[in-house]
């Protein structure tokens, strides 16, 4: 029998609905929805034989023990430091119980149900099967109905709640379809949520430089080494310690690299070195007209890793990295280097999001055909990300699930650096509540990776003199405002690794505005969250900086150039490591980099500015605008090589 119900005749029959199928005493509500858009309409009850496509996303075992576990391998004074897991390690520690499948599979036994029509996955998270419309609101208790997008036509199906045998509750995440409808996207084509961290140029020629002489007006490669004491590379190389670059709808311009290496002939960068392609779903690159992002990357990092080599990790066709098809971001990359991640199930998400985009992609007649690429490039032994974006700006889950990725990839071995943003305390979506409350940058506040803020040379100051945090106002030199991206998370708490350090901030400088504590955004007419994970960790260098783009030598900035900067100082310490016999790599850094605060060059003069606000200031010690301080490089690897 064909049901199919409008949204008139919903409200008249509720009582009729929510007695279809009361739940027993032995179930219990497992999801239940809150109030939804008023763009969500014209809900019709789905037909009794539909086919639905079910996936049962089973809990993960121990993830309530993942930063403990990481913090085992990551501290120089554990037993265990360094003594990093295999991906099979991960995957088994992390992967839902025996018990859990079992029970989960009986229960769809009992249904009617079993285990012939059932696929689970390779991973264990989830179960997935076809079940006909009856059979699945039978199965949960519940009626389904699909929903339309009235702006954008999109349709989902989904139950306003649904019920679980109460012994089957503590091994389910959630049920596919359920109570989620996707995230809503704007009717006409927008620009992804994440952007890289700073992208702006001075449109004009800046002053040639190949010394230390006018570093204060132009950035060079002999500046920034001459900042960290950065010697040049006398080690060979080892193969399997390339330097990992992150990179989307932005890509490097061959000819504007070969300029950038002509210019500064002393570090013997032969034209035509490019970085090893890990294209992953469709990418492509180089491009004829190059991307200031990629230029700047590739651009700093060579200069200090050379003769090492760079891999470049370009994610996504086309026709979804230009952002207007898809808001979400890294979910793709984290699919391509952690084959589980394509599958596995967090706080209502199982494998790939709404937000996220759709491979083989049928949408454009150049897109990626393939399937979604799951676990097909090792991690390097460094990642460097220069890509930001609001933690408001996407669903909670969503972070919280990469996030506990970057701690796999600690687990792993893997030290991962992103740029802390360029908009101070506030975020390129501006400010919180009534635009007076501090917005914090994702995943520059994930408490797994190590965030990187941005200083400054300051006018008539040479490379022997102190930095100072970066904040230029707009016109000076960029198009529009630049301020180093810090402050604290409002989704993590303060790890302990840096406890100790944000309470002496607070303690002795003490930032003049209110605070609030927890999750309750603004309460008591609080700026910011005093609780929270406090970022960036460290900082680096990043204005001025001497770029060529589109065949033009000019100056870019950001802190996507500190977090290049930095993480290529990291790679070529884990060279000298395994020059010298040692093991490579070093995975997550930020306990040991707080624990040795004198190896860093302390920034103690500059604000971040945002939110009609000074924002927070820098001080001696860990501060919320430039963290530890840029690296000593010799301090720096003295510390690294004997650990």
């Amino acid at each position: 029998m064909t049901r199919i119900i409008s949204l008139t005749a919903l409200v008249a029959a509720l009582a009729t609905f929510s007695a279809a199928r009361p739940s027993s005493h032995t179930h219990a509500v497992h999801e239940k929805r809150g109030a939804i858009s008023a763009r969500w309409s014209n809900a019709m009850r789905v037909r009794s034989d539909a086919d639905m496509h079910v996936k049962i996303g089973l809990r993960q075992s121990n993830l309530h023990h993942g930063h403990d576990i990481l913090m085992d391998v990551s501290n120089p004074s554990s037993k265990n430091y360094r003594k990093f897991w295999t991906e099979e390690d991960v995957h088994n520690m992390f992967a839902p119980s025996d018990e859990s499948v079992s029970a989960v599979k009986h229960w769809l036994a009992d249904s009617g149900i079993h285990d012939i029509r059932i696929t689970h996955s390779d991973n264990k998270g989830w179960l997935a099967f076809i079940a006909s419309g009856d059979e699945l609101e039978n199965l949960l208790h519940t009626d389904f109905y699909e929903y339309i997008d009235s702006e954008t036509g999109d349709k989902a199906i989904a139950a306003e709640q649904y019920h679980v045998p109460k012994h089957i509750q503590g091994h389910i995440d959630y049920i596919t379809p359920g109570i989620r409808l996707p995230y809503l996207r704007k009717r006409s084509n927008v620009n992804k949520i994440y952007k890289p961290a700073q992208t702006r140029h001075v449109p004009k020629f800046a002053p040639m430089s190949a010394n230390t002489i006018a570093c204060d007006k132009l950035i060079t490669p002999d500046c920034v080494a001459a900042l960290y004491n950065i010697p040049k590379a006398t080690v060979t190389p080892s193969p399997n310690n390339s330097l990992g670059i992150f990179e989307e709808n932005d890509y490097y311009t061959q000819s504007d690299l070969d300029s950038f290496f002509t210019h500064f002939p002393s570090y013997k960068i032969p034209n035509g070195t490019a970085p090893t392609p890990a294209f992953i779903d469709g990418a492509k690159a180089p491009e004829h007209f190059g991307g200031s992002e990629s230029n700047l990357d590739f651009m700093l990092a060579y200069p200090i890793i050379y003769p090492q080599n760079i891999t470049l990790y370009q994610t996504d066709d086309p026709y979804y990295a230009t952002g207007s098809h898809s808001q979400g971001y890294f979910n793709t990359f984290l699919d391509a280097i952690d084959g589980s991640y394509c599958t596995s199930c967090y706080a209502g998400e199982c494998g790939n999001d709404p937000l996220d985009p759709i491979y083989p992609d049928v949408n454009s007649t150049s897109g990626y055909k393939g399937k979604l690429m799951c676990g097909v490039y090792k991690p390097t032994n460094v990642i460097s990300i220069s890509y930001v974006g609001s933690e408001d700006s996407i669903p909670r889950y969503y972070y919280e699930r990469q996030c506990n990725e970057f701690m796999k990839l600690g687990l792993r071995g893997v030290s991962v650096f992103f740029a802390s943003g360029d908009s101070g305390v506030a975020s390129r979506n501006g400010c919180l509540g009534n635009n007076t409350i501090f917005n914090p940058e994702r995943p520059a506040s994930c408490p797994y990776i190590t965030s990187v803020g941005a200083t400054k040379l300051p006018e008539n100051r040479t490379v022997n003199d102190p930095e100072v945090a970066a904040n230029d106002p707009a016109g000076h030199p960029y198009i529009s405002a630049f301020a180093s991206g810090g402050g604290f998370s409002n989704v993590f708490s303060i790890p302990n690794y840096q406890a100790d350090a944000v309470a002496n901030y607070f303690e002795k400088h003490n930032p003049p505005y209110p605070y609030y504590n927890g999750s309750i955004l603004g309460e008591n007419g609080g700026l910011y969250n005093r609780s929270g994970r406090g970022y960036p960790d460290v900082s680096a260098n990043g204005d001025n900086i001497a770029v060529y783009n589109n065949g033009k030598y000019t100056i870019n900035g950001g802190t996507s150039a500190s977090a290049p900067i930095f993480a290529s100082i990291v790679n070529r310490i884990i060279d000298e490591r395994i020059a010298a016999g040692k093991s490579g790599p070093l995975g997550f850094l930020n306990p040991i980099l707080y624990k040795n605060a004198d190896a860093f060059n302390d920034i103690t003069e500059g604000t971040n500015s945002g939110c009609g606000t000074d924002g927070f200031s820098t001080a001696p010690g860990w501060d919320p605008v430039t963290g530890l301080g840029t690296p000593n490089y010799p301090k720096l690897k003295e510390v690294l090589l004997n650990i």
